[in-house]
């Protein structure tokens, strides 16, 4: 009985499909279906990441990163310079800051549309 997968793979697994006597059935994506599908792969090799939290799974995120750099011509030093500029504007995640919740101040609540005295 045949796998479904519909999902971009690396370029060699179809080899290791033919070494286990199997037949691979793909076909090359391009343009935006191909960056779609590397939109697609991020998403998953970060969920697989954050099940699993090894050092080999954040390397599959940065190939994945790679391989979206290339399709869209991004040269990796400038996302360099684009993830430091927002570091020194928002700064970065090493504090482990938790955003709970913003509590309005009085000049920044909604009015009470409810309020008979309004």
């Amino acid at each position: 009985m045949a796998r479904e997968y519909d999902k971009l793979v690396r370029d060699d697994v179809p080899a290791e499909i033919r070494e286990d006597d199997e037949t691979p059935v793909t076909h090359r994506a391009e343009g935006e279906e191909y960056r779609d599908r590397l939109a697609a792969k991020l998403v998953e090799e970060a969920e697989e990441f954050a099940e699993g939290r090894t050092v080999a799974e954040l390397g599959d995120v940065l190939d994945v990163v790679d391989a979206i750099c290339a399709a869209r011509d991004v040269d990796r030093d400038y996302l360099e310079e684009m993830r430091a500029a927002k570091t020194d504007d928002r700064g970065g995640f090493v504090e482990g800051v938790v955003l709970e919740r913003v509590e309005p101040t009085e000049d920044h609540r909604e009015p009470d549309f409810e309020s008979p005295d309004e």
